[in-house]
């Protein structure tokens, strides 16, 4: 059972996705290269790739889609740390931080991926750049739990998986999920951990944060 308040139209999705593009790309750009060459929160990608990997969302096409996922062995994991790592090495910090930009209005988007999936994408993306580099970084908080409610449903994401028997309960807004022990915590921190993100643990309480802790090891 899950409680999901207001969620966003799709013209309020667009105009978050721009906004969220925009604002990504103002904040990375007072990045310093040191911190550009940090490790993200995803193992694979540094700070530079996931920049990278944002300008790819509007740019991919089925054709280039399937000649990468030949390449990738049909892996879309090895796909996606393939196009981003081609990227960050193609372009200099000046042209992702352009491309991102530029980008912020379209609507083009990942093949068979919903309205939804490109702004939790840019929030969450965000903060595995924010967090290993110590910034405060945010999104409204409206937007957050938007991408939290999607990613509780989102199979392809894990987040059935994880939330499974558990009541995920948001310490700052109406938002609830599931039946089971109870876990309290932020929605932005929920959302990160319902993506597979450890970052957001410390953040949660209750008797079932150790549930998720160790649906988050490593296999």
């Amino acid at each position: 059972m899950s409680v999901v308040p207001s969620p966003l139209t799709l013209s309020e999705t667009t105009a978050a996705v721009a906004d969220e593009r925009r604002r990504l790309a103002d904040r990375a750009a007072t990045l310093t290269e040191e911190q550009w060459r940090t490790p993200s929160l995803c193992p694979a990608w540094s700070v530079r790739d996931v920049i990278a990997h944002l300008t790819t969302t509007t740019r991919l096409s089925v054709p280039l889609l399937v000649r990468e996922a030949i390449k990738a062995r049909g892996s879309f994991d090895r796909m996606e740390i393939n196009l981003a790592a081609a990227r960050a090495q193609r372009y200099s910090t000046a042209e992702l931080l352009e491309q991102l930009r530029q980008s912020a209005d379209s609507t083009r988007r990942f093949p068979g991926s919903s309205p939804l999936d490109p702004l939790m994408d840019l929030v969450i993306h965000a903060q595995d750049i924010a967090r290993p580099l110590q910034l405060s970084y945010s999104s409204p908080a409206r937007v957050v739990t938007a991408c939290l409610a999607h990613v509780a449903g989102n199979r392809f994401m894990g987040g059935p998986e994880r939330a499974a028997g558990l009541h995920l309960i948001s310490t700052d807004s109406p938002w609830t999920h599931g039946t089971g022990q109870p876990v309290h915590g932020p929605d932005l921190d929920l959302l990160l951990v319902l993506s597979g993100r450890p970052a957001g643990l410390a953040a949660l309480s209750g008797p079932g944060v150790e549930v998720l802790r160790e649906r988050l090891q490593p296999a």
